[in-house]
């Protein structure tokens, strides 16, 4: 082990200690407003200390500490790709419509990606991706060629996302971090099934679920595609013989109910990055950790903005790596 992952396994295991843990949620669930959360959370040292500053900016003041405190302890951000890919797809996406259209950007681009928004942006102008990685690159140039012919912005974000998780599923398999590579995999399969399931629900047909599934080891796609096209009940049965059967009563449930098992269930996965000192698994399980964190708070905020009942609200929360 390097001396820089010794040193920065130790400052993670240091930070640990200050995540949110099932007592401060049931701090935040007990307080009456959104406001006196805010007020918790200052007072545990959440935000810029401007007890002015919204909901929004304190969330985001939290994913900029976490992103800068990784960036401290070491150079190689390939850990932290898969993370970091949904918001730049979301970017591309928005750079490749925005240069389309020929219309300038307001509010589109979300911040934290790996690619600045402008050099997507120009990327897409010059209809040169050759910047990003491969599959990144040929998707991007497939989604703008369908978007001038055929103005077909929904089509451009299925080529997109699917470009997305195929690459996370790359980074995942060539990180040689275990845990990275299990949650690449359960991201990958988790959207796809998602996605079979909106399908379902909007009487997509099987050309769509053709293109919109990424291969993936853990799920057969073509037998998720067939069983998917012949309606919710066939899906759902197929569901049942896979690794993912426990997610069955959870889709019939709810869709929310179904990301909640996914979230909880991927933090599974990492807790074992809790005992390794070898690697930079440590690393990427506290970047998950936080980023379900900021998640979990926004949940309770929101929640507590628009007077969720608490039993309502508790059927949302994650569970904490601590």
């Amino acid at each position: 082990m390097s001396e820089e992952y010794i040193y920065a396994v130790a400052r993670v295991r240091s930070r640990e200690v200050s995540l949110l843990g099932k007592n401060d949620l049931e701090r935040l669930m007990a307080c009456p407003n959104e406001g006196e959360c805010l007020r918790v959370l200052r007072d545990k040292g959440w935000g810029r200390g401007e007890g002015s500053s919204s909901p929004e900016e304190l969330l985001a003041a939290e994913e900029e500490k976490t992103w800068s405190f990784l960036r401290e302890l070491t150079k190689d951000t390939a850990p932290f790709a898969p993370l970091l890919l949904p918001i730049d797809g979301n970017n591309l996406k928005a750079a490749i419509k925005c240069a389309a259209t020929e219309t300038q950007p307001h509010g589109v681009f979300l911040p934290g990606g790996q690619w600045e928004s402008d050099d997507l942006l120009r990327m897409a102008r010059e209809r040169d991706f050759s910047a990003l990685p491969p599959i990144l690159a040929e998707a991007a140039e497939k989604a703008m060629q369908t978007l001038l012919q055929t103005g077909d912005s929904q089509l451009c974000d299925v080529f997109l996302d699917r470009a997305c998780l195929e690459e996370i599923l790359r980074l995942g398999k060539e990180s040689r971090l275990d845990a990275l590579e299990k949650y690449s995999e359960w991201t990958v399969a988790t959207a796809n099934i998602q996605t079979a399931a909106r399908a379902c629900k909007a009487n997509k047909n099987r050309e769509f679920l053709e293109l919109a599934l990424a291969p993936c080891e853990t799920l057969n796609v073509k037998e998720l595609t067939e069983a998917a096209a012949r309606g919710m009940e066939k899906l759902l049965e197929y569901l049942a013989s896979t690794p993912y059967g426990e997610g069955v009563e959870k889709l019939r449930k709810s869709a929310s109910a179904f990301e909640k098992w996914r979230d909880d269930r991927a933090m599974e996965l990492i807790q074992g990055e809790k005992g390794e000192y070898f690697s930079a698994g440590p690393l990427f399980a506290y970047a998950v950790a936080r980023r379900r964190e900021i998640d979990t708070v926004r949940i309770i905020l929101s929640g507590k903005r628009n007077g969720l009942e608490d039993g309502k609200l508790r059927e949302r929360l994650r569970e904490t790596y601590v």
